[in-house]
């Protein structure tokens, strides 16, 4: 009985770990679909939506993790960030604050929408509430680094960092609410399990 509990114990940890690891990836991959925009020092890419997706479908420990392990994997230098480039000094650049942004927004997401459970389901408004709010925290910093790195005024450093991004955020909303449920059940029942 104990070394099926041991066993048990074991097989979770190795889950968990493994889903951290997968959002961290995936949210690795996001930066190799960059669409750059000739006006703004910042791409368009899934990385938020990865970011976001780890904090609704792991919770707010687990998702938080994920997008620490991505951003201390592109600090190291691993090519994980925008345009597939790495490094330290992105924290430092125009888009560090976006960088930091998606570590709130797995935070933020994951603890409205809460851990995942496999008996407690979540009720639509609450996950267009932990979309919403997982979107607005990632530009909450990222403009305002925008903002201090180009030394410009705010109306400026919203038209570079926020309104160009805000339909494209929309569609991407739209694709969280609709697929959040169902992978969160799935992911409930390899964590529970």
């Amino acid at each position: 009985m104990e070394n099926q509990i041991v066993r048990r114990t074991n097989r979770r940890a190795i889950t968990q770990t493994t889903m951290v690891a997968l959002f961290a990836a995936l949210t690795s991959a996001g930066a190799f679909i960059a669409i750059p925009l000739p006006f703004s020092p910042v791409p368009i890419t899934l990385q938020n939506l990865f970011a976001l997706l780890s904090g609704l479908i792991l919770g707010p420990l687990r998702g938080g993790a994920a997008v620490a392990l991505f951003l201390i994997a592109g600090a190291l230098g691993a090519p994980v960030f925008a345009g597939a480039t790495g490094g330290f000094a992105h924290f430092f650049g125009a888009t560090g604050g976006f960088l930091l942004g998606y570590l709130i927004a797995a935070l933020t997401a994951g603890l409205i929408a809460g851990r995942p459970r496999g008996n407690r389901r979540i009720s639509l408004p609450r996950i267009i509430l932990a979309v919403l709010a997982g979107f607005l925290v990632v530009y909450v910093p990222g403009v305002i680094r925008l903002k201090i790195v180009l030394d410009t005024d705010w109306g400026k450093a919203l038209a570079l960092g926020f309104i160009p991004f805000t339909i494209g955020d929309a569609l991407k909303g739209i694709a969280v609410v609709l697929i959040a449920p169902r992978l969160r059940r799935a992911a409930a029942e390899q964590l529970d399990g």
